[in-house]
């Protein structure tokens, strides 16, 4: 019969961000211990709140199965000597597993013969292994940061205070630190700081909501959402949407509720996004609108609690924000007494990397790029591309930006309006910081695109000059967002700029700062765009298609990105698998293939003339196809190969006796082999 499990982990407050992956990372790991222990079981849920984390498996098998267990051992020709005599590393291997050698079991594998210890092992209790696995996966939870409290040997995001652990109802017995599993739960901090006792998941539920408490995420998510539109609408207005801030928010309450507070419309002068981000990062606030978007001075701030004065509440969170934003008007104020191109020389004593220089060095870097760009792109735009990078990164110096970062870009774009620049200009200095993440907007202007592909390409390449290589786990000047952020650009706008320009460009302006070989740096930056472009596209694709077409080339985004999508259409025909089967087989004659021109005087039978008159007619098509951009065309056209391909290899001995003829014919399958080998690498393609 199966039953339910049911575990939660009660501690100090969780941050906000730990909490969503840590209720993942409960649910792999849960099933991941069951499917090891052979024990069936049903769905798996988890929740969580700042003070507790969650975990319900349904319908979990009270028993292992019996099973039959195999360990491999040496190969048999190692097990024993010439005269049929165990050696050592047959008598290790017996040893080792606990069985006799005279047990041991010679068994065939696709290697060869090996020697094997079966063994049957009896199933156990659940019940029995769950002791032994719930302490090892609260212990195996990956947090960023964990630590230990008192002189206890285990570690946890925040110290734990209780734990529950039932199956089928029954405490599950185990210590994890000083604290031992138990059937008792604890409401609300605040509003209800007693125990309760637990039977289920559904119970739990039940009587967590009578002591304040909301365990599921996604509920309190939707209370957050009903109480802030009831509250802006009293208020007369609309909330800013705001997803990432309300998941956030909803990690960091337990039972939320909403109040209204307002601020000085005086204000209202310093730019919106400065008012938006001193309210949404440093108070977790949402922002309020009218009906045409026009920011309201008022916000909405969620509590823990339900406040008996909402009052205290709302004039103490107010008192805090009109601290902030007055800072925030002190440094607007002050930052316009000064022209931003005057902050420029500044950047001279701003150093943005140790090995890299200043920030100025690397504006002088990119500007030169960003120039490069726009004259093969919009020639009309250099002047105010030079102008946008000139300018781009002086608002770091400003009082503002050194206060609230979260405006570079926004307060350049700010001040460079105020100070008469051009608007195009202006909008660039905040374009070129985009996308700020995966997914995110794009600049809207060729000058703000420009700007943006050179900053990021100068990191990359300045990065990777220097030895600064993103590992697998650290990636902390966030290269691979870079990387992203110029082929989303380059595909957004269609620029046809082979990445391999756009770096030797680069490397070649970072000559001075290199400390490592320049062609070892191209190729690992090469390597480096393709490997985020892959994953891009296999995304969006089917895995083998993108790989079939980028082991050609991927130098043009635009083109690669265009013949992977004609690619993954044409895959599509009925057909397909033998129009593969057929291109496949050309490719694996040919290999390498022949570059003597083909010569129809050696022709000896008539599916070889066919076949040439045909590629000679296609090629035509093809070529068209291809300079019109046209891939899907162009494949349609390879594909009417097939048939004269097919009776080429059914008429033809491709490698005959004599070399001029066998060359020939090889010559003829290589003119065929290119005409597709320019579109994709279709022996890439799984059928």
């Amino acid at each position: 019969m199966a039953k339910d499990l049911f575990l939660e982990i009660g501690c100090e407050e969780i941050p906000a961000g730990f909490v969503p992956k840590a209720m993942a990372d409960m649910e792999a790991l849960m099933k991941r211990e069951l499917e090891t222990a052979r024990i069936e079981f049903g769905e798996i849920v988890t929740l969580g709140t700042p003070r507790r984390l969650v975990l319900a498996v349904k319908g979990m098998a009270e028993r292992q199965p019996d099973a039959e267990l195999t360990a491999m051992g040496p190969a048999k020709s190692a097990a024993y000597d010439a005269d049929g005599n165990p050696t050592k590393a047959a008598q290790g291997f017996a040893r080792g597993q606990g069985v006799d050698v005279a047990d041991l079991k010679v068994v065939m594998t696709p290697k060869g013969e090996y020697l094997a210890a079966v063994k049957s092992e009896i199933g156990r209790d659940t019940a029995e292994l769950l002791p032994e696995m719930l302490p090892r996966l609260i212990g195996n939870i990956p947090f960023k940061k964990s630590m230990r409290w008192a002189d206890f040997d285990v570690r946890f995001a925040r110290p734990i205070h209780w734990i529950v652990a039932l199956y089928g109802g029954t405490v599950v017995p185990f210590a994890f630190g000083n604290i031992e599993s138990g059937s008792a739960s604890r409401g609300h901090r605040f509003m209800a700081n007693t125990t309760f006792p637990v039977r289920d998941l559904s119970h739990y539920l039940e009587e967590c909501e009578r002591h304040f408490v909301i365990p599921d995420p996604e509920k309190r998510k939707a209370i957050i959402r009903q109480e802030i539109d009831r509250v802006a609408r009293q208020a007369k207005g609309n909330v800013l949407p705001d997803e990432a801030l309300l998941e956030q928010v909803s990690f960091l309450v337990e039972y939320p509720s909403a109040v209204h507070g307002t601020f000085s419309p005086d204000f209202l002068v310093v730019p919106r996004e400065v008012l938006i981000t001193s309210m949404r990062e440093h108070q977790r606030y949402f922002s309020l609108v009218d009906d045409q978007g026009k920011l309201l001075p008022g916000f909405i701030t969620i509590n823990n609690t339900l406040t008996e004065d909402p009052q205290v509440v709302v004039k103490g969170n107010e008192r805090v924000l009109r601290a902030r934003l007055s800072d925030a008007r002190f440094f607007f104020d002050e930052d316009h007494k000064v022209k931003l191109e005057s902050r420029v020389e500044s950047l001279k004593s701003v150093v943005y990397q140790a090995k890299l220089g200043t920030s100025y060095e690397k504006m002088e870097r990119f500007r030169e790029l960003a120039k490069g760009l726009a004259q093969r792109h919009n020639p009309a735009v250099v002047d105010k591309a030079a102008r946008a990078a000139t300018l781009c990164k002086a608002d770091l110096v400003s009082g503002m930006v050194g206060e609230f970062p979260e405006v570079q870009g926004i307060m350049g774009r700010e001040y460079a309006l105020h100070d008469g620049e051009d608007a195009a200009v202006a909008n660039a200095i905040a374009e070129h910081y985009l996308p700020t993440q995966a997914g995110g907007e794009l600049p809207a202007s060729d000058i703000g695109a420009f700007v943006s592909l050179a900053d990021k390409t100068d990191t990359i390449c300045g990065c990777f000059s220097v030895g600064l290589i993103p590992t697998g786990s650290a990636d902390p000047y966030a290269l691979r967002r870079s990387a992203l952020g110029i082929i989303n650009i380059i595909l957004d706008k269609g620029y046809r700029e082979p990445i391999s320009g756009l770096v030797k460009a680069s490397l070649q302006l970072l000559a001075a700062k290199a400390t490592r070989p320049v062609d070892d740096v191209y190729k690992d930056v090469i390597e480096f765009f393709r490997g985020r472009f892959v994953n891009l596209m296999a995304d969006r694709y089917p895995s083998d298609v993108v790989d079939a077409v980028v082991s050609v080339s991927f130098d043009d985004l635009v083109e690669a990105a265009a013949k992977i999508q004609a690619l993954a259409e044409f895959r599509k025909r009925d057909d397909f698998a033998a129009l593969a089967g057929a291109f496949k087989r050309v490719g694996n004659i040919v290999k390498e293939g022949v570059d003597t021109p083909v010569a129809t005087a050696l022709f000896q039978e008539p599916a070889e003339g066919a076949l040439y008159e045909a590629q000679q007619q296609v090629k035509k098509k093809v070529d068209a196809a291809l300079s019109g951009a046209d891939y899907l065309a162009a494949l349609t056209e390879i594909a009417t190969l097939k048939t004269t391909v097919d009776a080429f290899f059914d008429k033809v001995m491709v490698m005959a006796e004599d070399e001029k003829v066998r060359q020939n014919r090889l010559a003829l399958l290589t003119s065929i082999a290119r005409l597709f080998g320019s579109l994709a690498d279709f022996a890439r393609l799984s059928a």
